[in-house]
């Protein structure tokens, strides 16, 4: 789907009553922003910790399943607290989004790591020790961190492009 196809609904966001609410507020877009950047450092710490037992570097001892039932809780909190307040960010702003790079650059990334973090992520970190060949588990590892760090990345961007 190209840009210009949706225009419209990023017009309609931009002009809804919580976008103006949020727009007009003083306080209320950083008030959002700070839960939105809590959640984010959030989620990057419990997936960091994961991915760096994927790829052998630490915590060697704990086994990977056990580690990741323990902080899957928390990334899905927090996946739950970035996404929600991601969205009112997004509908206060939605024609500034339209026209940045960077926020494209974002969904993309963001798009293919919830795709990742949903499907392979999840089945290498849930899956017996034994059933995982180290190298899916490095590359796992690898994968995961990059697109999350690109998650970050884009969004850091777009107050500058």
């Amino acid at each position: 789907m190209s840009r210009a196809a949706l225009l419209p609904l990023f017009q309609w966001c931009d002009h809804t009553a919580i976008a103006i609410a949020i727009r007009e507020s003083t306080w209320l877009f950083p008030f959002i922003q700070v839960f939105h950047l809590l959640g984010l450092t959030l989620l990057l710490g419990t997936t960091v910790v994961v991915d760096l037992r994927l790829m052998g570097c630490g915590l060697r001892r704990q086994p990977i399943s056990r580690l990741a039932l323990n902080l899957w809780p928390w990334m899905q909190r927090s996946l739950a607290v970035i996404l929600g307040s991601g969205i009112l960010l997004f509908v206060s702003e939605a024609m500034k989004c339209y026209g940045n790079d960077a926020f494209w650059f974002k969904m993309g990334a963001l798009t293919l790591a919830l795709a990742f973090h949903f499907t392979v992520f999840r089945a290498t970190i849930t899956a017996d020790d034994t059933q995982v060949t180290p190298l899916r588990s490095r590359a796992a590892g690898v994968v995961s961190l990059l697109l999350w760090l690109s998650v970050g990345a884009g969004g850091a961007a777009i107050g500058f492009v």
